[in-house]
């Protein structure tokens, strides 16, 4: 009994010592005092970068769709006869108007030309001789020395004489032509594609395709609006020329611009669509034909547009929505209608004003009625 007494003193000591020790730490324990106590921690505020929404008017654009189309392109075939004496530009050579392209032999038209040539010069003896002999009967005739018979078939002779050397000089010319076609050349800028017709073929008129050459600058782009569009089209092409973009496939920029130059006067019924088309510079022949690109037709500007950016949009069941700065600091969410994009931007059409401050960033980390930290960026570029 006694050792239990003991044991049970030895134990209050000991606990009255720890309560002390905790008291002397922290004065605050057991005893109910503030004095020295930590402050609690301030709640944590999330910040968000901020842009605000941009004015500016806007360039409306309508896009499409579209394929290349060479304005000229032709076969190449010889105008004469004769063995393919060389081919003088490589095949898929971009060309001039009037460089050599093939050559037949030209032996047989040069020798033709020789010919005719030599004729014309007998001809022209024959008529001076005739035009001579016709003076000296006209001298005759006239001191009685020679009959009228005689002198009618000097004139005669005469008239023979020149109609027969105008007949050759015809034939000179035949003669140069056909020599001159036995060079096949370009007949304007452009590009000709792969040889059909191997050196030493026996090129015939009938129909001996040796080469094609198409056109690339200028270029068309055909495409096909719908007749819903046609009025917005029309209503553009009353003010002014419509500037038209071409974009190549997976670009944002375009590549190349040009001008609509032809609307055609039917609209198909089956497709409620309409062939257009613009003309495009190609100074560096990157379009080329059958190829498919997209473009843009600028058809009108819309000023004092409210543009936000892209990435600043959220989407709910409701619909399209941006988070703004609202009272103190706190997120406010803005169901909008959107209107067409201009790179980054995208135009609002109702749902925001012009002073509101757009949250771009940590939106999945926010929510209305959330208070944040306002993050100023520069403005986006317009």
């Amino acid at each position: 009994m006694r050792r239990w007494k003991i044991a049970l003193g030895a134990a209050v000591a000991v606990g009255a010592v720890s309560v002390a020790s905790v008291h002397l730490l922290n004065p605050g324990y057991l005893g109910g005092g503030t004095a020295g106590a930590a402050p609690a921690p301030a709640a944590f505020v999330m910040p968000v970068p901020v842009v605000n929404v941009v004015k500016k008017t806007l360039p409306i654009y309508l896009d499409y769709a579209a394929r290349v189309e060479s304005i000229r392109s032709i076969t190449l075939q010889a105008r004469v006869p004769g063995y393919l004496q060389e081919q003088t530009a490589a095949d898929g050579s971009d060309v001039k108007q009037g460089d050599l392209l093939y050559r037949i032999a030209p032996d047989d038209y040069q020798a033709a030309l020789d010919q005719a040539k030599a004729q014309v010069q007998r001809d022209a003896a024959t008529l001076d001789y005739a035009k001579s002999n016709l003076g000296r009967g006209t001298d005759l005739a006239k001191a009685g020395y020679l009959d009228k018979d005689s002198f009618d078939q000097r004139t005669s002779n005469l008239r023979t004489a020149q109609a027969a050397l105008a007949v050759d000089q015809a034939a000179v010319r035949t003669a140069e032509l056909n020599l001159g076609y036995a060079e096949i050349k370009a007949p304007f800028n452009g590009r000709i594609g792969r040889n059909q017709a191997s050196v030493g073929t026996l090129v015939s008129v009938a129909g001996t395709v040796l080469n094609t050459l198409v056109q690339l600058d200028p270029i068309y782009v055909t495409f096909n609006p719908s007749e819903t569009d046609l009025v917005q089209i029309e209503q553009a092409k009353a003010a002014g020329p419509i500037a038209v973009d071409v974009l190549l496939p997976g670009d944002t920029v375009p590549s190349q611009k040009g001008e609509l130059t032809f609307i055609d006067n039917t609209i198909d019924h089956s497709t409620g669509t309409i062939t257009a088309r613009a003309t495009i510079g190609n100074a560096k022949f990157t379009l080329l034909p059958g190829q498919y690109v997209r473009v843009r037709l600028h058809v009108k500007e819309q000023p004092n547009t409210l543009m936000v950016p892209q990435v600043a949009l959220g989407s709910s069941q409701l619909g399209k929505y941006l988070y703004v700065i609202g009272k103190g600091n706190t997120v406010d969410q803005k169901l909008v209608s959107l209107g067409p994009t201009d790179g980054d931007l995208i135009s609002v059409t109702s749902g925001i004003s012009e002073n509101d401050q757009v949250i771009t960033g940590n939106l999945q980390k926010i929510g209305p009625g959330m208070p944040v930290s306002p993050l100023p960026q520069p403005k986006p570029a317009s």
